[in-house]
């Protein structure tokens, strides 16, 4: 019987043996029982806990940038949508002190999440970006046409926070304090009025699963993304504080926008009045019930309060862009033969010549990048290995280099 007492393992933190506790776990060179391991997991889940708070102390608001300050920056990057850019500016300001309100305040301070309704090539993703540069907390950019509803070939609801756990390395505290942009609301729109007719597994359904998430759930998210399957290890992440912003073209919502504002008029002078708008600038009068008839549902409307639009940019805004930005393509081909010894001198012609075949195919912004690429592509292919101190780019060769690209052809189908 004293033989069999010595061998009966003990806890090396309580002391007491295996017999009276209902589990012991040996170690390397020690044991615990089950009892002194809730105790310690309760220690250092209290421990992070402070360590959080205290970083969330030490977010200054003096130190913060100032709207005016975070519009400052975008300017140097994104040419016009001065709306645009004071909505987000404001968003993330306030962003920054609803992560300093105590808990025990009695005001809570409700997060404001975004949308924003713009052609193609306008800026949206542009605007996300550029905006991450400057941020002091966790900013992931995700695409939302790659969601699916639970349980059908896609991506889940959920993996939408794994980029944003990867922004800061897993740090779930961190994570729950970032700001998410997601792309291309306008993919999930409900497909058709009727949603018993078949399932909208991309569409409504993806819009049911996203409430949770704006709304402010706890949620388990994937770690490394796509489908969920039960044997994964989940990470559970709070989206109470987390910010969306939602960005999307809405192609076509400006035949949404024309029928209501027609509706709003009585008399002999309605189709006048709505005759005298400028077309292309339907857009500034967006409203909520233009995007639920375009088929976004309620819920989701609702969990986006602010509304706000980009412009279609003009002739002047599109050659500002080729030009002035920190991180213009005209800049950027300068810098590529400069590290080649070649200095590049772009004649004026051709930036005006770039930007009307950009209209002309009703690309944006990003049709510059696309048509000048097509331009610079010989240039760069023989510059580099022939001996020459400055290139000199002409419109004539501007013109024939998209003509051998077929664009010209391309126009003509459009």
């Amino acid at each position: 019987m004293a033989k069999k007492k010595q061998e009966l393992m003990h806890c090396d933190f309580c002391g007491r043996d295996e017999s009276e506790v209902q589990l012991l776990m040996p170690g390397l060179n020690a044991c615990i029982c089950s009892d002194c391991a809730e105790r310690a997991n309760e220690i250092a889940r209290d421990y992070l806990h402070q360590m959080s708070d205290r970083a969330s102390a030490e977010l200054d608001l003096g130190e913060l940038p100032k709207p005016e300050e975070i519009k400052a920056f975008l300017d140097e990057y994104v040419i016009g949508q001065e709306g645009a850019k004071r909505y987000l500016a404001v968003a993330v300001y306030n962003h920054y002190k609803r992560l300093r309100q105590k808990a025990d305040e009695e005001v809570d301070i409700e997060k404001s999440n975004i949308i924003i309704v713009g052609p193609t090539g306008t800026g949206k993703t542009l605007l996300a970006k550029t905006i991450a540069r400057m941020l002091k907390v966790p900013f992931a950019i995700v695409d939302a046409t790659v969601l699916t509803e639970a349980g059908y070939v896609g991506e889940d609801i959920e993996s939408l926070l794994t980029r944003l756990l990867a922004t800061c390395d897993y740090n779930v505290e961190q994570a729950q304090r970032g700001i998410v942009f997601i792309d291309e609301i306008d993919k999930i729109a409900r497909k058709g009025d009727n949603p018993s007719i078949t399932r909208d597994v991309s569409g409504e359904g993806v819009q049911q699963g996203l409430l949770k998430l704006l709304e402010g759930s706890v949620v388990n998210v994937p770690p490394q993304g796509g489908r969920k399957h039960p044997e994964q290890k989940m990470i559970a992440v709070d989206t109470k504080n987390i910010l969306f912003i939602c960005g999307g073209a809405f192609e076509g919502i400006e035949q949404k926008i024309a029928q209501r504002l027609n509706t709003h008029v009585v008399g002999y002078g309605a189709q006048n009045h709505i005759s005298q708008l400028d077309r292309e600038r339907l857009l500034h009068f967006v409203a909520p019930q233009d995007l639920r008839a375009y088929g976004l549902i309620p819920e989701i409307i609702g969990r986006l309060p602010i509304l706000t639009n980009l412009e279609p940019l003009d002739r002047d805004a599109l050659r500002r862009i080729l030009t002035e930005p920190k991180n213009a393509i005209t800049k950027q081909y300068h810098k590529l033969l400069e590290m080649d010894g070649v200095e590049l001198v772009i004649e004026d012609d051709v930036l005006d010549f770039v930007v009307d075949k950009a209209i002309e195919y009703k690309l944006g912004a990003r049709g510059l990048r696309s048509i000048f690429e097509t331009i610079m592509m010989d240039v760069m292919y023989h510059v580099p290995s022939e001996k020459l101190r400055q290139y000199v780019l002409t419109r004539g060769y501007a013109g024939q280099q998209l003509e051998r690209a077929n664009f010209e052809l391309i126009s003509q189908a459009q």
